[in-house]
């Protein structure tokens, strides 16, 4: 009797020990709102639009992410992430080409020390995403994606098949690097894509950098290192750069307020013409080159209570079009956090573009083909619980 309460002991104490090694934890997002957008596209013409809609300033998700202790400060980590449409139910389809994907948020493995940083395989987000918040993605990523933050991959835009290094920070200094592999065995260059940023921060200030660029693919190019889903001329430029983008920006705290103001580049050396104007739009085929800038505020009125105000501008180039597509776009909100994770919001937006079609506050609701002065306004009212 005693050797088995003896034994049952030391099982339980190295139960208890492999328990305080390892962990796991799930979270989540639940985002949603109500909607309202002006001068919409449907059957008939441009109309207003009501929605309950879900991700209005983060997308929701569910996720898992776990670590294990392996000695030293070296950890074995995970995650996992899903995306749903909080509305239906459904799984989110808002993912550059791969719909069916269930972990298409993120899905990695890897290793963390406070050493020699960390670095993840598979598919995840390249350094442009933690950027997001220092700037306007931070406060109203859905709001503003479809003015350029998107297309600057601020907003979070993925890479299959990659591998992801990060330094460790030093003295407010950190480093990362991506690459993606194109998986092509007659020619390591198609689909390949590669990324490197900068950052310093501290309590008061920020600023930072980054490069990404990507290469076409045999056939389609690797949905996941473009934007909104374009498909290029990719017949014969296997292994051509097919989008390149770099960016710079910083953000200031003074006072309650937090200031950020960053400027982008984002390049498309496949684009091609295609005739008549129907096509000029932000980050579709045709668009060759877009400079966008970003400027915007946090005011903390209060603890719970923000204000929140910002300005984004891009400036277009087409194939074998003289003018540039311009397109504007100002948002202003309120943010209250009734608790440290359940926090509601109310926004309004108004878009313009001139000599290029207005891709829409919320992107698939945009104004009809053709519309090169249009405007669009967007009001949108929510909750937001993370767990």
């Amino acid at each position: 009797m005693k050797k088995s309460l003896l034994a049952l002991a030391v099982f339980g104490a190295f139960a208890g020990a492999a328990q305080a090694q390892s962990s796991v934890t799930i979270y989540g997002i639940v985002d949603m709102g109500l909607a309202y957008t002006s001068h919409t596209a449907g059957a008939t013409g441009n109309g207003a639009l009501f929605q309950v809609k879900s991700g209005v300033i983060q997308g929701s998700r569910l996720g898992f992410r776990g670590a294990e202790d392996l000695g030293g400060g070296l950890k074995g980590v995970f995650q996992l992430e899903a995306g749903f449409d909080a509305d239906t139910g459904a799984q989110n389809a808002n993912s550059y080409g791969t719909t069916t994907a269930l972990f298409r948020r993120k899905s990695v493995i890897g290793f963390t020390s406070p050493a020699f940083g960390e670095v993840y395989v598979g598919r995840q987000t390249d350094f442009t995403d933690d950027l997001g918040l220092l700037n306007s993605v931070q406060t109203m990523a859905g709001m503003v994606n479809y003015s350029g933050l998107g297309l600057n991959r601020t907003e979070g835009v993925r890479v299959a098949n990659s591998v992801r290094y990060n330094t460790a920070n030093y003295n407010g200094f950190k480093a990362s690097a991506i690459y993606g592999f194109g998986e092509q065995a007659d020619q390591s260059a198609a689909g390949q894509s590669m990324g490197l940023g900068l950052k310093y921060e501290n309590d008061i200030f920020a600023a930072y950098a980054n490069y990404f660029q990507a290469k076409a693919g045999n056939g389609n190019a690797n949905s996941d290192t473009y934007i909104n889903g374009t498909t290029f001329n990719t017949a014969g430029n296997a292994g051509k750069v097919a989008f390149k983008s770099w960016i710079m920006g910083a953000s200031y705290k003074l006072g309650p307020a937090r200031l950020y103001a960053d400027y982008s580049r984002s390049m498309q050396p496949l684009a091609f013409a295609i005739a008549g104007q129907n096509n000029q739009v932000l980050g579709g085929a045709s668009n060759s080159k877009t400079d966008t800038y970003d400027l915007g505020v946090d005011y903390s009125l209060t603890a719970p209570l923000h204000l929140v105000a910002s300005f984004q501008h891009s400036r277009m180039d087409f194939r074998n079009v003289n003018t540039k597509g311009k397109l504007y776009q100002g948002t202003l909100g309120v943010d209250y956090y009734l608790s440290k994770r359940t926090d509601v919001y109310a926004f309004a937006s108004y878009m313009k573009t001139k000599d290029a079609q207005n891709v829409g506050i919320f992107g698939a609701n945009g104004t009809s083909a053709g519309n090169y002065a249009s405007s669009q306004s967007a009001v949108a009212l929510g909750v937001r619980h993370r767990f």
